[in-house]
């Protein structure tokens, strides 16, 4: 893993146009789909149907878009780590797009790079664009910029 590591969020200033990328592909399988489409209620069949999918317009049933975003948390566990903050919490997202299916089976595994730093009155505001990449495809699933709050209080 190429982890981006500083000692303090003073730092953080010196990663913008840094990148890492995750070690690990992640396997999304239908148990995982099938349990996110039992958390939100979105049973439509192009998810959670295998028969009817592979003779659907994907051959194999997909993940959820919003699954995939929702593995963000993990896909990038480790990659960006801040010494001296007392918690980190997701702030927000300013764009996501679903650039192509994710067929079950998939490899999926996250990239992402630091595009800005904006210290605040409760620590500092790191905004990230994080690519998933699916494993022997040239195009991502997903990207999105997100937000990360640091906080130094």
């Amino acid at each position: 893993m190429s982890a981006r590591i500083v000692a303090t969020p003073a730092e953080l200033s010196n990663l913008v146009g840094t990148e890492s990328v995750g070690d690990e592909w992640i396997t999304i399988d239908q148990g995982r789909i099938d349990a996110f489409a039992g958390a939100t209620g979105d049973f439509q069949w192009i998810h959670v149907d295998p028969e009817r999918a592979a003779s659907g317009p994907f051959g194999a049933t997909i993940a959820h878009g919003y699954l995939t975003l929702a593995l963000l948390p993990m896909l990038t566990e480790g990659l960006l780590e801040v010494g001296g903050c007392t918690m980190a919490v997701n702030y927000g997202l300013d764009k996501v797009r679903f650039l192509q299916p994710l067929l079950v089976g998939s490899r999926v595994r996250a990239r992402s790079e630091v595009m800005s730093v904006n210290e605040s009155a409760q620590g500092y505001r790191v905004g990230l664009q994080v690519t998933v990449e699916i494993e022997g495809s040239n195009r991502p699933a997903l990207i999105a910029d997100t937000i990360v709050l640091f906080f130094t209080g």
